[in-house]
């Protein structure tokens, strides 16, 4: 898959350049079979956190199978470029967990280097905003991540020119400043190779906002992954979606209508699967014999649907930490051209499609 001069594409289970470093809370959770969010709760030992023993000891046998180790908190405060913390600003925190989940990346790697992170949220007030980076500009700071809850173009503020900043899970169209972004092409690619694997053949697809840029990409992916088993590309088989569960359920319903139906669905995000799946089995069609399921974004929930549902996972944890790494290992020395960082997306295998039946690759 081709790529623009400058990207470079990161391995979102070890949130580097494929092989360069050892094991992430990624590879725990997808070994587990958990969100990262999970692996996160268990690992910093959450207090208040309900979860299962058996989940807790999961996660925990993974990351000692992995050789996964957590940063404890202690390790003495340093100084590089003059600055013991780095800036976290985003437009919001509270209606999906994206950012806060990258934001935890972001506090490991800092302190692994002894540095400690400074947040807040603009929810998108231009004014707040304004202040924000005006008083983070007056700090020593080794560094800003300004990102968005959702992936998009964005124009950065002229403040940014203050200080070191990489743009996170946002890019700027003329590649003024470093960014940090999922690999959503690929992701798409990846959950329908998966199905394709599983033997299925009619592939259906239902969209998010299509105006969003995970959607488009995502979109992307599975006409790639279809041209790449050989397959026409059928306009029926592509539904409308706004990343709720009731279009999940609504457009699955229309895609069982087809003369033709599909013998697996792939749903945008996690909503609209738990929708699809509601509304599989009020056809009483069984999940994964009759029609598989694959959603995307790795939501909690995706532990505990019925089948538990095998999805992509969105790397927030990996490309914080990868932003906050690109401060520390640039801090003084900026690259000539500012890179665009793409973390890939891996499969969170569990139940709702069947084994794979060939070793068809793309």
């Amino acid at each position: 898959m081709s790529r623009a001069s400058g990207d470079v594409e990161r391995d979102g289970r070890n949130g580097a350049t494929k092989g360069a470093r050892g094991p992430t809370m990624t590879d725990v959770a997808a070994a587990a079979g958990v969100s990262q969010t999970t692996v996160s709760l268990v690992l910093n030992e959450a207090e208040g956190a309900r979860l299962l023993d058996q989940t807790r000891e999961r996660v925990l046998e993974a990351a000692r199978t992995l050789g996964y180790r957590l940063m404890k908190r202690g390790a003495p405060a340093q100084s590089i470029a003059g600055a013991t913390a780095i800036g976290f600003v985003v437009n919001e925190m509270s209606t999906d967990p994206w950012t806060a989940i990258a934001m935890d990346g972001a506090r490991e790697k800092a302190w692994e280097h002894g540095l400690t992170i400074s947040a807040a949220v603009t929810r998108g007030d231009a004014e707040m905003e304004q202040a924000v980076l005006a008083q983070m500009a007056a700090q020593p700071l080794l560094g800003l991540i300004y990102g968005t809850i959702h992936t998009q173009r964005v124009t950065p503020p002229p403040a940014l020119s203050r200080i070191p900043t990489i743009l996170l899970n946002c890019y700027a169209a003329d590649r003024s400043l470093p960014s940090i972004v999922p690999s959503e092409v690929a992701g798409g690619h990846t959950a329908v190779r998966r199905l394709l694997r599983a033997g299925h053949r009619r592939i259906g697809f239902i969209m998010g906002e299509a105006l969003m840029d995970a959607s488009r990409d995502r979109l992307k992916g599975y006409r790639h992954a279809l041209a790449g088993a050989d397959l026409p590309f059928d306009p029926d088989l592509v539904k409308p979606g706004n990343w709720e569960p009731s279009a999940g359920y609504e457009q699955t319903f229309a895609l069982m209508r087809l003369a033709a139906p599909p013998t697996a669905i792939f749903c945008a995000n996690d909503l609209m699967a738990v929708g699809s799946i509601e509304a599989l089995r009020e056809l009483g069609r069984r999940i994964p014999e009759d029609v598989a399921v694959v959603g995307y974004d790795d939501r909690e929930l995706a532990q505990f649907t019925h089948p538990p549902l095998t999805t992509v996972l969105l790397p927030h944890f990996e490309m914080g930490a990868q932003a906050a790494a690109y401060l520390i290992d640039h801090a003084g020395r900026p690259p000539l051209r500012p890179p665009q960082i793409k973390i890939e997306c891996p499969l969170i295998e569990r139940k709702s499609v069947g084994p794979s039946l060939s070793e068809f690759e793309i």
